[in-house]
């Protein structure tokens, strides 16, 4: 049901993973629309991402950075 305070946003991603939400929503009985809007009014009450990122090792950048802080406290 729109509503005079819809609005419409266009991303993009890649075709498989489109795919692939698209038959995991459908599975739990939503679109792809819902299933967005969910995950934007979750961030919204959480005031955060909703769910844990996380790398399984720091990067190179990581390390450096992690290394020039250690340095500047010495």
């Amino acid at each position: 049901m729109l509503t005079t305070n819809d609005t419409a946003i266009t991303i993009r991603t890649n075709k498989e993973i489109k795919e692939r939400a698209q038959l995991l929503f459908n599975d739990l009985g939503l679109d792809l629309s819902t299933a967005i809007n969910l995950f934007l009014r979750q961030s919204v009450r959480e005031d955060r991402i909703p769910f844990l990122i996380s790398r399984d090792e720091p990067n190179e950048s990581t390390y450096k950075a992690l290394e020039d802080s250690l340095d500047e406290k010495i």
